[in-house]
């Protein structure tokens, strides 16, 4: 028998085992990428909530590279909210939960407004937090007036509503907590992080409290001051609130050149981004976000930063 002939009698032999092998390959097809921490690639329907809107029928995580630039407008989550009466909330006042519609758990981050103000004042921080993947609280206080001890309080009371009994309680991983605050709010952010030592982070915005040396804090705690501060002077509060964190494991303060106590009220580059890199760094122990606090970001000229001091997150 030739060589040519044995040829075309073998390829058909050969065509009848690689079919079936190809038809296997494309049903199994590519394998699948791994889902980010706070990413679920599951294909479900969100629990229950107040609210009527799902997650999307399905989902696809990537690595996705991040930029400033994107830490400084709404993340990539589809999110909604709703109000929670004042009669209904153990511990503070009226609030209002944002969440991403995405099915999954979530880091949990509880947010006391300032002196006087209401929730509103910091209600920005609820759809950007929410867009990068955290389930957030922003609430009024039991009086306007209230001290820092007190939104400490109230701070921790909302926490433990967020994750114990509201309609969202199986959106939040109770593990990944954090406080964050304005002023006096701001204060409180720093004693709830002395009371509960398992927070995972605080961020205290401008923040005023009479005491200043916080020994039991080991939360990694990052504070954005304001140069022109004169409700609470950066040199009267946020800077001796800096060294007084002694054993948090981690620290960092930001202070936004020519800004006033207000600044981080409204949506501005300088807060959003630390306040983004800060939660995802230590609520989700997300890496990718070590490159905006470490090494430290540049400060003068163009930055919008007069003083960065930090112990380097790594």
């Amino acid at each position: 028998m030739s060589e040519a002939v044995t040829s075309r009698r073998l390829a058909p032999m050969a065509l009848l085992l690689i079919v079936p092998i190809l038809l296997v390959l494309t049903a199994v097809g590519p394998a699948s990428t791994p889902a980010l921490a706070g990413k679920p690639t599951t294909t479900t329907t969100s629990p229950g909530s107040t609210t009527t809107t799902t997650a999307p029928s399905t989902t696809t995580t990537t690595a996705a590279t991040i930029t400033a630039a994107s830490l400084e407008t709404n993340g990539s989550y589809a999110f909604t909210s709703f109000t929670v009466a004042d009669a209904s909330t153990p511990g503070f006042g009226a609030a209002t939960i944002y969440h991403p519609t995405i099915s999954g758990t979530f880091g949990g981050v509880a947010i006391s407004p300032g002196f006087t103000e209401r929730q509103s004042a910091v209600s920005w921080l609820g759809p950007r937090l929410a867009s990068h993947g955290f389930v957030v609280i922003i609430f009024d206080t039991n009086s306007g007036f209230d001290y820092p001890d007190a939104r400490a309080t109230q701070l921790l009371a909302a926490l433990d509503y967020l994750t114990g009994s509201s309609s969202v309680r199986d959106r939040v991983d109770a593990g990944r907590l954090a406080v964050a605050g304005h002023s006096m709010g701001g204060g409180g952010s720093i004693e709830a992080a002395s009371r509960r030592t398992t927070l995972k982070a605080s961020v205290p915005m401008t923040p005023w409290h009479g005491t200043k040396t916080w020994p039991a804090v080991v939360t990694p705690v990052g504070i954005i001051g304001a140069q022109n501060d004169t409700t609470a002077p950066v040199a009267s509060h946020a800077i001796p609130l800096y060294d007084g964190l002694t054993n948090a494991s981690e620290k960092a303060y930001m202070e936004i050149a020519g800004a006033s106590h207000s600044v981080t009220n409204s949506d501005n580059a300088l807060t959003s981004r630390f306040v983004i890199s800060w939660l995802k760094r230590f609520v989700d122990s997300d890496t990718r976000y070590d490159q905006f606090l470490c090494p430290p970001p540049a400060t003068g000229g163009s930055s919008g930063i007069s003083q960065y001091r930090s112990t380097c997150p790594n």
